[in-house]
Formats: C-alpha cells, structure tokens, sequence
C-alpha cells in the first residue's frame, strides 16, 4: 500500500506516493523523475547515489525514502540556479573532473559539503572527503585538483 511523501527537492515543495519500502533513490528517480542520483552498487560503496539530505551527504541507497519525509533533498541538479553552474562545478569542468558522468553526482556533493565546512582543504583533507565515491573512468587527480582550485586558496568563491 503506497502512502505519500512530502519533502522539499533542489529548492521545491513536492508529494508523491511510494511504496514504503522503496530506497531514496528509487523514490528520487522513480516517483521524483530526478535523474541525477545514479543507481549504482546498492550497497553504499560507490556512491553514486549520494545527495543533500539536510545539507549533509548521504548515499540514499542505504535510506528509505520514507526517513526523507519533510526533510530536504538537494541533488546535484540543485546545486546552482537553472542555467548557472557554482565554483566547483565550474572548476570540475576546467580540470575535466568527470568522464562518462556516472560518479560525478557524489563527487560533487561531497565536494560540496567539503568546502561548506572547510573552506581550505589540503590535498589529504581532499582525498579523505572522496575516498567513499569511486570512479571507474578516471584517475581520481583531476577530482582532487578542481576541489582544490574551487576551494579559498584556489579560484573558487567557497
């Protein structure tokens, strides 16, 4: 028996009813049409999945959706105003920070709640925050480096 969810996504109020059992990002996907967060392992290692829930990152394929319930959920599609795009994903796109696209949503998420709270990350401070997001396209270089140029002692406005 469905049943509805409430919350605000990428800044807007919005219902829909799911199944109660359904992951976050089945709901986010399936019931949201958000295409952002990918399904990945379900299992909580790639992290693909991972999105904003109360400005804090989390893989939504280990949370029900129904924990979301008059929360808020930003995805990557949230990040910036409609046709703009932040510092980091300015600079993800300067230091060609993706490839095929498929982990870039938690890259920047991460990366995002990174510089909110560090605003001068090192190098370390950097791979430690993306060690929980794999990429099978790149080398991980090119996500350390835009963080970096995005963050205060870099180009970026964070």
């Amino acid at each position: 028996m469905n049943q509805p969810l409430s919350l605000n996504l990428d800044g807007a109020p919005r219902t829909a009813d799911i199944d109660p059992r359904m992951l976050l990002v089945e709901a986010l996907r399936d019931s949201f049409d958000s295409k952002a967060p990918k399904t990945g392992c379900l299992t909580g290692d790639c992290g693909a999945c991972t999105v904003l829930l109360d400005g804090r990152p989390v893989k939504s394929c280990l949370e029900l959706a129904v924990a979301a319930e008059g929360r808020t959920v930003v995805t990557t599609e949230g990040l910036a105003p409609e046709d703009s795009l932040t510092a980091l994903q300015q600079s993800f796109c300067a230091n060609s920070a993706f490839q095929c696209g498929f982990c870039l949503p938690g890259m920047l998420l991460v990366a995002e709640d990174l510089l909110r709270t560090n605003p001068d990350p090192t190098e370390e401070q950097v791979r430690v925050a993306l060690r929980g997001n794999l990429c099978r396209c790149t080398g991980y270089d090119s996500f350390i480096d835009a963080v970096l140029a995005a963050s205060h002692t870099g180009t970026g406005e964070h």
